[in-house]
C-alpha cells in the first residue's frame, strides 16, 4: 500500500508540470490554432521528463543527494549561482500564476473581490503547508488533482476522428497560410517542450524522493513513479488539445482565462461537469503552487548547504521554512499588482527553457559516473536518450527567446 502511495508523488509532479495554469490555457490554444499537429510535441516532451524525471529520482535514492547539489558540484559555484537565480525566479513567477489561477476560479465558484479571494489563496497555502506533512501534501493535492481527468472523459465524448489524431503523433510541419504562422507553430512546439520539461519538476521530485526516505531498494518504484505520474500527465495534455481543436476552435475562441476551459465539461456534462473541473483545477493549480514554494526553499537550502526537508520541524531547518513562505508571500505581492496571471507563467515558461541545459548538464554527468552511482549508473538506454535530450533542449533554449519576441508571445 505504501508502494501505491508513493505514486502521488509522481502524480502531483506531473500535475505540476502539465496542467498548471499556464500549461492548461496554453494546451487548448495550441489545439485551436493547430488541430492535432502538436501531440507530437507532447510525446517527445514525456518522454524527455520521464527520463530525467527518473534520473533524479535514481540518484537521490542512491546519493541520498538533490539536483542542486549536482548542479553546484559539477557546474561550478558561479554557473550554479545562476541557475539557482533563474531557477527561483521560474518558480517564483510560476507560484505567483497559480496563485492567481485559484483567485480566479474562487471568484467563478462563489464571486467576490479577485484580491481578497488572492489573499485567502495565500492564506490557504500558507497554512496548508505549515500543518500538513510532505506526505499528507502528495497524496491529498495528487489524489484530488485527478479530478481533472474530467477532461480526459469530455475529449472522449466529443469522438476525435481517430484517425487523424494519430497522425498528430507523426512530428511534422502542417501547411500553413503565411510565414508568421510558421513562426507561432515553431513557438508554441518550443513552449509545449518548455512547459512539459519544466526544471521544477526534477527538483522537487528528487527531494521528494529524499523527503519520503528513498534508497537504492526504491528504485524501480521510482521508474514505476515517473512512467504513471508523467503519463497520466501527458494524457490530460492531449485531453485538452482535443478540446481546443474539436470544442473552441469551431466557435472561434482562444481561451485566455483558466476558467473558460470549464466550458467543455460543463456543455458535455452538464452543472456537475463543471463543478468537477473547476475543483480539479483547484487541486492542480494548488498543488502547482506548493510544488514551486517548496522548490524554491528546496533549491536555496541545498545549494547553500542549509538544513531542509519537511520532515524537519522549523526549528531544526528555519531558514528552509523562512524561504518556502517568502516564496508564497512574494508570489502572492506579484498578483497584487494586478499582473494578467496567463501571461505571467507563459513567460516564466519559456523562460525555464534557457535554464534547461544547466539543470541536466550535471545530472547527467552525475548520472553516468560509475565511481559514483556504482552499478546503479546510466545504462546505454538512459545514456543515449539523455544525451539526445540535451541536444534537443540546447537547440530549444537558443530558439526560445527570438520566437518569443517575433511571435509577441504566440500572438503572431
Amino acid at each position: 500500500m505504501k508502494n501505491i502511495l508513493e505514486v502521488f508523488l509522481g502524480i502531483l509532479t506531473a500535475m505540476g508540470g502539465f496542467v498548471e495554469i499556464g500549461e492548461l490555457v496554453f494546451t487548448v490554444n495550441a489545439g485551436v490554432k493547430f488541430g492535432y499537429k502538436l501531440l507530437w510535441m507532447v510525446v517527445v516532451g514525456t518522454v524527455g521528463i520521464i527520463v530525467f524525471g527518473e534520473m533524479s529520482g535514481r540518484i537521490a535514492a542512491v546519493s541520498s543527494q538533490p539536483v542542486f547539489y549536482f548542479i553546484r558540484q559539477r557546474a561550478g559555484y558561479g554557473a550554479g549561482l545562476l541557475t539557482l537565480i533563474a531557477a527561483n525566479l521560474a518558480s517564483l513567477l510560476t507560484c505567483a500564476a497559480e496563485i492567481g489561477g485559484i483567485a480566479i476560479l474562487l471568484k467563478l465558484l462563489f464571486g467576490g473581490n479577485y484580491f481578497l479571494l488572492a489573499f485567502l489563496t495565500l492564506v490557504f497555502l500558507l497554512l496548508v503547508v505549515w500543518f500538513l506533512s510532505f506526505q499528507a501534501i502528495e497524496r491529498i493535492f495528487g489524489l484530488l488533482g485527478l479530478l481533472m481527468l474530467v477532461f480526459v472523459a469530455a475529449a472522449f465524448w466529443l469522438g476525435p476522428d481517430w484517425t487523424s489524431m494519430a497522425s498528430g503523433f507523426i512530428p511534422s510541419v502542417p501547411q500553413l497560410e503565411t510565414t508568421s504562422d510558421y513562426f507561432v507553430y515553431a513557438y508554441f512546439a518550443v513552449a509545449l517542450l518548455s512547459s512539459i520539461m519544466l526544471p521544477y519538476e526534477t527538483y522537487f521530485y528528487a527531494s521528494g524522493g529524499i523527503e519520503d526516505g528513498w534508497n537504492p531498494s526504491a528504485i524501480n518504484q521510482n521508474r514505476i513513479i515517473v512512467i504513471v505520474g508523467f503519463s497520466l500527465g501527458a494524457l490530460l495534455a492531449v485531453a485538452l488539445m482535443i478540446i481546443g481543436a474539436l470544442y473552441f476552435a469551431p466557435l472561434l475562441i482562444e481561451p485566455q482565462m483558466p476558467g473558460t476551459a470549464a466550458m467543455a465539461p460543463a456543455f458535455l456534462f452538464g452543472k456537475w461537469g463543471l463543478i468537477i473541473a473547476l475543483l480539479g483545477m483547484f487541486f492542480a493549480f494548488s498543488g502547482a503552487a506548493i510544488e514551486n514554494a517548496l522548490t524554491g526553499a528546496y533549491n536555496i537550502s541545498q545549494f547553500f548547504g542549509w538544513n531542509w526537508g519537511k520532515y524537519r520541524v522549523p526549528k531544526d531547518a528555519p531558514r528552509f521554512h523562512l524561504a518556502w513562505m517568502i516564496m508564497f508571500v512574494l508570489a502572492a505581492l506579484i498578483i497584487f499588482t494586478g499582473v494578467d496571471p496567463v501571461e505571467v507563467v507563459e513567460y516564466s515558461i519559456v523562460f525555464s527553457i534557457v535554464i534547461l541545459p544547466l539543470t541536466y548538464l550535471p545530472m547527467l554527468l552525475a548520472g553516468r559516473d560509475t565511481d559514483y552511482m556504482g552499478p546503479y549508473a546510466n545504462g546505454w538506454l538512459a545514456g543515449i536518450l539523455g544525451w539526445a535530450y540535451f541536444v534537443l533542449i540546447c537547440i530549444a533554449a537558443l530558439a526560445a527567446i527570438p520566437l518569443l519576441i517575433i511571435t509577441h508571445g504566440g500572438k503572431g
